[in-house]
């Protein structure tokens, strides 16, 4: 059993295919797309709003992208796709230089479909963390499919695996963002690397970083089943 599998496995996580082939489905990922309610906070919300973040789920998604930069040589594409119009999901977007924001998904896959024209990528190209029957279109196309543990959904949990959208099932809906970045780190077998360089902020990562922010956040809603790019 490879160590990263036994690891996340004792720390309650579900793998609902052989690590092997979990593996040679990842090796294929070029793209990473995350839900946001459910998926970086708990999903509650008022009238006043809601749907934060953590920075631990944040240094997740950046370490994830510098891990993959350094086997791979080259940036992943990342958006976030959302039912809703979330100002904490611009914000951490724009600041951590995602690739894409999509708002008002009410249909995931029309947004999905603009994200794979968009960045020349093939739907088995992409990894999808999600947590509810809204994402479930996009999960069926995609090459890598993360579902987030809600304890009070088991028959959802149970619907995904059976109907084989779900590749993996976190341990918890406490920093499920964080916990899969760090699964896809031990996968990629560079998490040491990856976290040292990060720590002593050297050249490599300074490189990384350097062309991350180059990179243009593109904000679209969806209007009328159509894709609108902000102005």
């Amino acid at each position: 059993m490879d160590n990263t599998e036994i690891i996340f496995t004792e720390l309650g996580g579900t793998f609902c295919r052989p690590f092997v082939e979990f593996k040679d489905r990842f090796s294929k990922i070029k793209a990473y797309i995350f839900d946001w309610d459910g998926v970086f906070n708990d999903g509650v919300k008022s009238a006043q709003g809601g749907s934060p973040f953590s920075e631990v789920d944040s240094m997740g998604t950046n370490m994830l992208r510098f891990g993959h930069w350094l086997k791979h040589k080259t940036l992943p594409a990342v958006a976030v796709i959302t039912g809703e119009e979330n100002p904490a999901a611009q914000h951490l977007s724009q600041r951590e230089r995602f690739h894409a924001v999509y708002f008002k998904s009410t249909n995931k896959l029309v947004a999905f479909e603009h994200f794979l024209k968009a960045n020349n990528l093939k739907a088995n190209e992409v990894a999808f963390l999600y947590d509810d029957v809204l994402d479930l279109g996009v999960a069926e196309k995609c090459g890598l499919r993360f579902l987030v543990r809600h304890h009070a959904s088991p028959l959802f949990q149970n619907y995904s695996v059976k109907n084989q959208v779900a590749d993996y099932i976190t341990s918890t809906d406490d920093h499920a963002v964080r916990e899969v970045c760090e699964l896809l780190l031990g996968a990629n077998e560079n998490f040491d690397e990856a976290i040292r360089k990060r720590s002593q902020f050297d050249e490599t990562y300074q490189r990384y970083l350097n062309e991350r922010n180059q990179v243009t956040t593109m904000t679209y809603f969806l209007k009328d089943g159509k894709v609108i790019e902000e102005r």
